[in-house]
């Protein structure tokens, strides 16, 4: 399925797991409580797409576009989001657990009851996201971008 126009499609609650989804323009598409685990979602377009209490554990979502995406109560447990643009992400109530988001920018991103215990945000950018609730226990925020931050 990989570089596939899937725009819109509807995905909710699917096993999708380890599929090769590469370069795939997913934009809007719901994937809501969908098991993405271990699936490759490089490059992919996932913007304003609904990834609502989905699996994303081990996922390749490495230079993927995920800007305006619904990934509330999605678990991101060893994601890799190397090159991932998070801008204005609703991240709310999700499993962010030592997760590396150095250098990420998370401008205007809702992280509320985000779990981001032991997670990497070193240089990350967090102007105007909301972290309301948020586990930060051991976060690295060194040097973050805390800005306008709730």
């Amino acid at each position: 399925m990989s570089k596939k126009d899937l725009s819109g499609s509807d995905m909710k609650g699917k096993n999708l797991k380890g599929l090769n989804l590469q370069g795939a323009n997913l934009k809007g598409a719901n994937l809501s409580g969908a098991d993405l685990s271990n699936a490759s979602l490089s490059g992919a377009n996932l913007t304003e797409a609904d990834l609502s209490y989905a699996d994303l554990t081990n996922v390749d979502l490495s230079n993927a576009l995920l800007t305006g995406a619904n990934m509330k109560k999605a678990r991101l447990l060893y994601a890799d989001l190397e090159g991932t643009d998070l801008k204005n992400v609703i991240l709310s109530y999700a499993d962010l657990r030592c997760i590396d988001l150095e250098g990420k920018d998370l401008n205007g991103s809702d992280l509320t009851h985000a779990d981001l215990s032991r997670a990497n945000l070193k240089d990350a950018n967090l102007s105007y996201s909301d972290l309301s609730y948020a586990d930060l226990n051991k976060a690295d925020l060194n040097r973050a971008n805390l800005s306008n931050a709730l």
